[in-house]
C-alpha cells in the first residue's frame, strides 16, 4: 500500500477561544503550514486535545481542515480504547475529507500485542483507508512490539507507523525489521534527524506548529544529502524540543503559539495553560531573530 505522505506532518493543536473552536486562529495556522513547506497536518491526534470535545465538534474541524489544506496531505487521528467507536470515528474523518487516519493504540483498558493486532485489522477492514499506527506507551500503557508492528504491517492493516516511544533500542529494531516495508515516521522532535538516518520517511511534528521552516530543513537537508546543515538545524531546535515537553503536551507548545500571536493561550480542562515561562520566552526569541 502506497504511503500517505514523506516529510514533515504538523500535530496541530486546536485552538480556542472563550470555549470555542476559534477558526479564524486555526485558518491562519494552516496556511502557516503551507506557506512554511509541510507536506501534511494531523488534527484531532495528542496535540489537538479530542478528547475533550464533542462529535460535532470533531466533525466540523475535519471539514474545515479539509476545505482549507490546500496541497496538504490532511491525517485525522481516530483511534479509541473501544474498537467499535474506532471505527466510527475512523469512518466519520474519512467521510468529511481525512486522506489519512492516526490511530493511537486503546489506552486505559489496553490489550495484549494479539489484540492489538484484532484491533488495527478491524479500523482497516471496515474502512480499508490509509491508518499509520501511532505508538505512545507514556500515554497509553500498551507498546506495540516490533514483531507485533511487522505481523501488522504483512497482513497489510496499516501503511505507516508513528513512533512515539522513546527507546531507542527497541526503534533501532523496528527499523531493522521494517525498513523500506512501511513509512516509519518519528513521534520525538528530539529525534528526528535520527529517524532519519536510520531510513526514516518523515516526523509527525509538535514543535512543526511554531517552527515549521526550521523542522522541514532538518528534514529537506538530509534528504539532500546535505547532512550536516540538517544536523546543524536539529541542533537549532535542541533546546525548544526539550522545552515544549517540560509539561504535558499541549501546554507549552499553547504557550508558544501565543507568544508568537499565532492563537489564544487557552486549553480545555483538565488541561491548564502555562501562565510564564522565561526559558521558553528566551529560546523562542532567539529562533525568531
Amino acid at each position: 500500500m502506497k504511503g500517505l505522505f514523506h516529510g514533515v506532518c504538523t500535530a496541530l493543536v486546536t485552538p480556542f477561544k472563550n470555549g470555542k473552536v476559534d477558526y479564524f486562529a486555526l485558518k491562519n495556522l494552516i496556511d502557516y503550514q503551507k506557506d512554511n513547506g509541510v507536506s501534511a497536518i494531523c488534527v484531532l491526534g495528542t496535540t489537538g486535545e479530542p478528547c475533550t470535545m464533542s462529535q460535532r465538534e470533531k466533525k466540523e474541524i475535519i471539514k474545515f481542515c479539509a476545505a482549507n489544506k490546500g496541497d496538504l496531505t490532511l491525517i485525522v487521528g481516530s483511534g479509541s480504547n473501544d474498537t467499535k467507536k474506532a471505527i466510527k470515528q475512523s469512518e466519520m474523518a474519512l467521510e468529511n475529507g481525512a486522506d489519512g487516519l492516526l490511530v493511537v493504540t486503546p489506552y486505559y483498558n489496553r490489550c495484549t500485542q494479539k489484540g492489538l493486532c484484532e484491533y488495527y485489522a478491524s479500523i482497516f477492514k471496515a474502512t480499508k483507508a490509509k491508518i499509520i499506527a501511532y505508538n505512545v506507551p507514556s500515554r497509553t500503557g500498551v507498546n506495540i512490539l516490533p514483531e507485533t508492528l511487522k505481523s501488522m504491517a504483512e497482513d497489510g492493516s496499516i501503511c505507516g507507523f508513528k513512533q512515539a516511544n522513546p527507546s531507542i533500542a527497541e526503534t533501532m529494531e523496528i527499523f531493522s525489521k521494517l525498513r523500506g516495508k512501511i513509512d516509519i515516521f518519528s513521534g520525538e522532535d528530539a529525534q528526528n534527524y535520527l529517524f532519519y538516518a536510520l531510513g526514516g520517511s518523515g516526523a509527525i511534528s509538535v514543535t512543526a506548529n511554531a517552527f515549521p521552516k526550521i523542522v522541514v530543513e532538518v528534514y529537506d537537508f538530509f534528504m539532500a544529502g546535505k547532512r550536516e546543515e540538517s544536523l546543524k538545524m536539529q541542533e537549532k531546535l535542541a533546546k525548544i524540543n526539550q522545552l515544549l515537553f517540560a509539561e504535558v503536551n499541549p501546554i507549552p507548545i499553547k504557550y508558544c503559539l501565543n507568544f508568537l500571536g499565532l492563537c489564544k493561550n487557552e486549553l480545555r480542562p483538565p488541561l491548564t495553560k502555562m501562565d510564564s515561562f522565561a526559558q521558553l520566552d528566551k529560546e523562542i526569541e532567539l529562533l525568531i531573530k
